[in-house]
């Protein structure tokens, strides 16, 4: 009998050089999602982190837990905070960042599933 369902009590730590915690339930990097049509995340952001622009070839949902996060789109600056959330399409240059006092916790969900290749890091 096939099973409909995966439960997954563990996640995988993602490594990350930039002291961001990156657990991953579901995606490509944990191996847990057959296909790689999403990937299911939880992140903490420590104080003054931040990534370079980049123009993924996924859509990305960011749900905040705590704390804000700054979102700067298309010349927009966004600032989400607890209990807000976005979607930012693909194919927009985004970049992502925490210029806050606190860490900003939230969970990710990137459709198809997040990797290194798709998401196009300027340098």
């Amino acid at each position: 009998m096939k099973r409909n369902y995966i439960i997954q009590k563990k996640p995988f730590v993602v490594p990350a050089a930039d002291n961001k915690l990156i657990e991953e339930f579901f995606g490509l990097a944990s191996l847990n999602t057959a296909g790689g049509e999403m990937s299911f995340a939880h992140m903490i952001a420590p104080p003054g982190w931040s990534e370079p622009f980049q123009t993924p070839e996924f859509d990305e949902i960011t749900y905040i837990i705590k704390g804000k996060k700054h979102f700067e789109i298309d010349g927009s600056n966004i600032v989400l905070e607890k209990n807000q959330a976005i979607c930012v399409t693909k194919g927009t240059r985004v970049k992502y960042s925490n210029p806050f006092s606190e860490p900003v916790e939230y969970i990710s969900v990137c459709m198809p599933a997040f990797t290194a290749e798709k998401v196009h890091r300027e340098v």
